[in-house]
């Protein structure tokens, strides 16, 4: 068995701190998180199991608040590095959406199932107040590729500032 992140999993909405958990093992139990989108990153050390070989859950809270992100989408990596030559090992990277680069003071979100003749401004003003705050829910849901194009059933992310 290699790394593993349980959470977050694959485009989960994150606010800050960004909590990290799995399974892992690494050189003397030590392992390294680390959060960023190319601009910038936060990393951290942390143990999981009790040595080479043997798997561990790990729960990893990661203070992002320091970071100037230009991104919404970050990168969560979990990694072990390499006795031999300080190489990155068994890396294990999971994709997220930063809440708080899309709304201000961000706590949370929303879900919105879409109904039939619902459009993404009319989502906005119903939560927003304002249409032209679609683009905060094109950002929240990678899977809205055209913002012209929405289909009933599909669950919108709505994310909420404080």
């Amino acid at each position: 068995m290699t790394n593993r992140i349980d959470q977050p999993r694959e485009f989960d909405l994150v606010g800050d701190p960004i909590l990290v958990a799995g399974v892992g093992t690494g050189f003397e139990a030590m392992l390294r998180c680390r959060v960023g989108e190319g601009h910038d990153e936060v990393a951290k050390s942390f143990s999981a199991g009790g040595g080479s070989g043997e798997h561990g859950q790990f729960q990893v809270r990661m203070d992002v608040s320091g970071a100037e992100f230009r991104l919404d989408r970050l990168f969560v990596q979990v990694f072990e590095v390499s006795p031999k030559d300080g190489s990155e090992i068994g890396t294990v990277t999971v994709p997220v959406i930063y809440g708080p680069r899309i709304v201000p003071g961000y706590i949370g979100y929303r879900e919105h199932k879409v109904a039939r003749g619902d459009t993404l401004s009319a989502i906005a003003r119903e939560h927003y107040g304002d249409a032209g705050q679609y683009r905060r829910i094109v950002r929240a849901n990678p899977q809205v590729t055209d913002p012209d194009v929405i289909v009933p059933g599909q669950v919108l992310r709505i994310p909420i500032g404080a």
